[in-house]
């Protein structure tokens, strides 16, 4: 059964940082494309960032133009599991963070209905 866990949320203050971790089991990470997405209250899920393989030794990672330069998503295929530094955090980065895959090679756009197996999410609350 496939299965991801994220980790790693909680309450930091603006301009703070935290590191998110989603772990997946009965997938390997390795082939297809995993992204970070959040929802705040009241608004649609966001597609934040999206690492691709482009070949067997070369990933792209795509972010949303509101992280650029802030957050940095990685992957650890022995661990099987993906993480995403988030610095500088500002009080609008404030969601609920999840993780999910295509099952294919590509980010799809960030279309949240095409991606699959979504964790339960971790919160991050950036609050003075």
């Amino acid at each position: 059964q496939v299965q991801f866990v994220e980790s790693g949320g909680g309450l930091v203050q603006p301009g703070g940082s935290l590191r998110l971790s989603c772990a997946a089991s009965g997938f390997t990470l390795d082939y297809d494309a995993i992204a970070w997405f959040r929802q705040a209250p009241g608004k649609e899920r966001e597609g934040v960032s999206c690492i691709r393989r482009g070949s067997a030794i070369i990933y792209y990672i795509d972010y949303v133009d509101s992280v650029k330069g802030r957050f940095t998503m990685s992957r650890d295929n022995a661990k099987n599991t993906v993480y995403l530094q988030m610095n500088s955090l500002k009080p609008e980065d404030t969601a609920v963070y999840y993780c999910a895959t295509t099952l294919t090679r590509t980010c799809a756009g960030f279309s949240p209905g095409l991606y699959h197996y979504w964790g339960q999410g971790t919160q991050v609350t950036v609050s003075s």
